[in-house]
């Protein structure tokens, strides 16, 4: 069972299953705006799903995973979308910063992410072997089923 990473997951099932862990352990603390605040300007409305955080954060962790390191603005623009804009054409706009910097220093203070001396977040090592272990979990539940 050994060498399973979060590159050997399906991306989807990762997050659901590392923000279920989130939110199980209650580590992460989440901020009081969380149930009135838009991800970003061109959203009409707050998220409906009150876990959103806990899936954010986990998005979060994964995408800086994948890649060395990411800044706010990176994520800004990975979490962005298409704004509504009448009869005229849509445009692309990033997502709320603020969120993004929080969910950033919510898992800097847990240990999973560190600042980046070049600029940005990287992932610890304790939260890389948090990650491994989540997806080592899940494929070996997906064995399971299997049998």
């Amino acid at each position: 069972m050994t060498g399973i990473t979060v590159k050997d997951v399906n991306a989807h099932e990762f997050i659901k299953a590392y923000s279920a862990y989130l939110k199980r352990t209650g580590k992460l603390e989440v901020p009081k705006f969380v149930d009135i605040v838009k991800t970003g300007s061109y959203k009409e409305l707050a998220p409906y799903d009150p876990d959103w955080y806990y899936v954010r954060a986990a998005s979060v962790a994964r995408h800086i995973y994948i890649r060395k390191s990411v800044g706010v603005g990176a994520l800004n623009k990975v979490h962005g979308g298409r704004i509504n804009r009448g009869f005229r054409p849509s445009h692309h706009v990033e997502a709320s910063g603020s969120v993004n910097r929080k969910v950033l220093q919510s898992l800097e203070k847990i240990g999973v992410l560190e600042q980046d001396k070049k600029g940005g977040r990287r992932i610890t090592q304790d939260g890389q072997r948090d990650l491994d272990r989540i997806a080592m979990t899940l494929v070996a539940s997906e064995e399971e089923d299997d049998e």
